[in-house]
């Protein structure tokens, strides 16, 4: 499955196949216990997200909840995708991942897995405690200037 036209959590985890079924659902606990208050767990762009609700951060480019993480089951693997991963936040997470001693897959915020236990749930669960809405809101207003500075 690359992108799911699937409405909800629940249609999509049952379009699944019984083995990524398990280990997104393993990613999904882990990401739920440690949400901050005040994302949500939406379906968007084919992907399970986890999204600040429009009507806490206004009006965003796409008319899309602003997404701070993702989780989703692609044709050969699945994956987490942590937003924040990235610029001051991602040499932390990579130190952290490599005292656990498991091996990093990791794209631009992508952590591509096969099984949830090769992952570091810990610091997955770190990562997506890291910000409060609020915070994230911050963090993205600071890096959607820098992106738009870049640009001109």
């Amino acid at each position: 499955m690359v992108k799911s036209q699937a409405s909800t959590v629940a249609e999509y985890l049952a379009e699944l196949t019984d083995e990524q079924r398990a280990e997104v659902s393993t990613v999904r606990d882990v990401i739920l216990a440690n949400l901050p208050a005040g994302y949500v767990e939406v379906m968007g762009w084919g992907l399970i997200t986890y999204a600040v609700p429009l009507e806490v951060s206004g009006p965003t480019y796409n008319k899309q909840p602003l997404m701070y993480a993702a989780l989703a089951a692609q044709k050969n693997y699945c994956a987490v995708y942590l937003t924040t991963v990235m610029d001051e936040f991602e040499e932390s997470f990579r130190t952290r991942w490599a005292a656990t001693g498991k091996k990093l897959d990791m794209g631009k915020s992508c952590v591509r897995f096969k099984r949830a236990s090769n992952l570091a749930l810990d610091i997955i669960g770190e990562e997506v405690a890291r910000l409060s809405v609020p915070e994230f809101l911050d963090w993205h207003d600071e890096h959607r200037t820098k992106g738009a500075a870049r640009v001109r």
